[in-house]
């Protein structure tokens, strides 16, 4: 018997929802979306399983064909489950890659300007933690792919290519934690990005770079085959200095406003399908035009026009430009694709996926999240003498305290921990940090409830308000000290 639990109410194929950011099939396609996604994590993620076929799932969630298939293209956006079609087909549950969720981290933080000192410091709270715990935990194969990896970048070098991030990438595997291996991917793609793919530096002077790289990586992997913790976290502070200066990559803090980035456009998808292609060749005529939220890129006609496309294409290819908060369309005189302000959402979305399916534990997660609450608490220390952040942090101390078991709306990340990684000014490790936030959410919503997720999520309660109290005293030693404890009770 269908589930009647989890019926929604389908406006089939009307207009949109007023003051919601798509019409109508792609909101609750979006519920449905999470729904399932939510089912898969529930059952262990088994790559593989047919979920239901889509009359049955059609009937369990009470939408339209409509609202189904366009759930079905955001799961596998998301490569998440796929729809197979004719005799025992259905919907099949999928493995993803970690690509959806760099590719959507790496678009959300170009879009709100994040300095390239925004990037150092995320790194330099995320790469020591990477040194300690691929030390202690390497192994013989990891030794070999470590090893190999140092030969490939001889020969790479050899042939004129660059593969620096390779170690890197290669090291935060050691560490068994998909978060690091994520937001490791991300910082790695963001610094590059940054440095605008080595366009000032000579032959010669990049010869030589990749030589003390290539010096660095063999010492750095030295200790910690030999299980030198402390030389493998000093080694890879010392190779992002080493970076900083060889690529020119400042540490202002200052940063652009936030519009569509100049640099060179993500894809926001695997390109796999029409509208995911289709949607990245818009996205890249955004950013080529440096279009501001408000423009509008044309009328529907126009569009299939310009891209010689058909209207179900489109239509699909900007239900993924409203789902990563890029574009939207817009009904009556004047409308058509405009570009919008981002959020965070698609981001946060794809990368709790991804990790979900990863198998990530509350003890991975809270690792990576103490590393960059521990540097959030020292920033904002470093600038409460500031007038408009003594200002916020008054207010914050004011906030009345929340009632036990009340963590706020997750949707808005504005509790406490949240509130302090924004006015560390760093949309990198507030971003990084919500993500982490969503996912013990999800997990613990997925087994109703049941699992634990480490440290409190949100709220204010008397722990926050010591914490607070240090911060605004100028003492970052012990804010630090009592935002550590507050962590691990």
């Amino acid at each position: 018997m269908a589930r009647t639990d989890a019926r929604l109410t389908d406006v089939r194929d009307g207009g949109p929802v007023p003051g919601g950011r798509g019409g109508s099939v792609g909101k609750l396609a979006s519920q449905v979306a999470r729904r399932i996604e939510a089912e898969v994590i529930r059952r262990g993620w088994p790559v593989g399983e047919i979920l239901d076929s889509e009359p049955v799932l059609r009937e369990r969630y009470g939408v339209s064909q409509t609202v189904l298939r366009e759930a079905a293209r955001l799961l596998e956006h998301h490569q998440v489950a796929r729809m197979r079609r004719g005799r025992g087909g259905g919907l099949v549950i999928c493995a993803p890659d970690a690509g959806p969720a760099v590719r959507a981290v790496v678009v959300y933080i170009e879009y709100v300007g994040a300095a390239p000192g925004d990037v150092l410091h995320a790194r330099r709270l995320i790469e020591p933690l990477v040194g300690r715990l691929a030390t202690e935990r390497i192994d013989e194969n990891g030794i070999a792919a470590l090893r190999g990896t140092l030969a490939a970048e001889l020969s790479a070098r050899e042939h004129g290519d660059w593969a620096d991030g390779l170690f890197h990438a290669v090291l935060s595997e050691m560490t068994g934690n998909p978060v690091l291996q994520l937001f490791t991917d991300v910082l790695e793609q963001l610094t590059y990005r940054h440095a605008g793919v080595f366009g000032h530096i000579s032959r010669d002077e990049l010869i030589r770079f990749r030589m003390v790289s290539h010096h660095r990586h063999a010492e750095i992997m030295d200790a910690a085959v030999a299980g030198d913790t402390s030389r493998a976290e000093v080694g890879l502070i010392e190779h992002l200095d080493e970076v900083v200066e060889w690529l020119g990559i400042g540490t202002d803090r200052e940063r652009p406003d936030p519009v569509v980035p100049a640099a060179a456009a993500v894809n926001l998808g695997t390109g796999t399908t029409l509208a995911e292609a289709l949607a990245a060749r818009i996205y890249q005529d955004i950013v080529d035009r440096g279009m501001r939220p408000g423009a509008v890129l044309g009328s529907e006609a126009e569009l299939m026009d310009r891209y010689e496309t058909s209207r179900a294409v489109l239509r699909a290819a900007v239900r993924l430009l409203e789902h990563h908060s890029v574009a939207m369309a817009r009904r009556g005189p004047g409308g058509g694709l405009v570009v919008t302000p981002q959020a965070p959402q698609a981001a946060i979305d794809a990368s709790a996926l991804y990790l979900a399916f990863r198998g990530v534990t509350a003890e991975d997660l809270d690792l990576v999240r103490e590393a960059i609450e521990i540097g959030t608490v020292a920033r904002v220390t470093a600038r409460s003498g500031e007038p408009d952040i003594a200002r916020r942090l008054e207010t914050l101390a004011d906030r009345p305290p929340r009632e036990p078991g009340d963590e706020g709306d997750p949707a808005d990340g504005r509790g406490f921990h949240a509130e302090l990684a924004e006015l560390a000014g760093n949309p990198v490790l507030s971003l990084f940090l919500r993500i982490i936030t969503d996912l013990s959410r999800r997990i613990r919503t997925a087994h109703g409830g049941s699992v634990p997720t480490g440290a409190c999520l949100d709220g204010f309660d008397r722990a926050h308000g010591e914490i607070l109290g240090a911060i605004r005293d100028g003492d970052a030693s012990l804010a630090q000290h009592r935002m550590r404890r507050h962590l691990s009770s």
